[in-house]
């Protein structure tokens, strides 16, 4: 499994619609949070190997209603 971490900037009044939709249409979000700062919403995401991350971003993520920007972060290895 690949773990990536996308930060979603929505439009204004829009953050928590935006989750809702994110958790119940897009597959593989495991976790999904508000937060303060330049973005409004930290998704975490479990990807099967060899996935396609940009596709997977450009067609499930930026197409929500009411996203406006996104920044992806691939994950290496977990620490416990």
């Amino acid at each position: 499994m690949q773990t990536i971490f996308v930060q979603v900037k929505c439009e204004l009044g829009k953050a928590y619609a935006v989750a809702e939709d994110a958790i119940e249409s897009v597959e593989s979000i495991s976790e999904v949070y508000s937060t303060s700062g330049h973005y409004d919403l930290f998704l975490k995401c479990y990807l099967e190997d060899g996935a396609d991350i940009g596709h997977y971003v450009t067609e499930k993520i930026q197409t929500l209603p009411g996203v406006k920007e996104t920044f992806t972060t691939i994950a290496f290895k977990a620490f416990t």
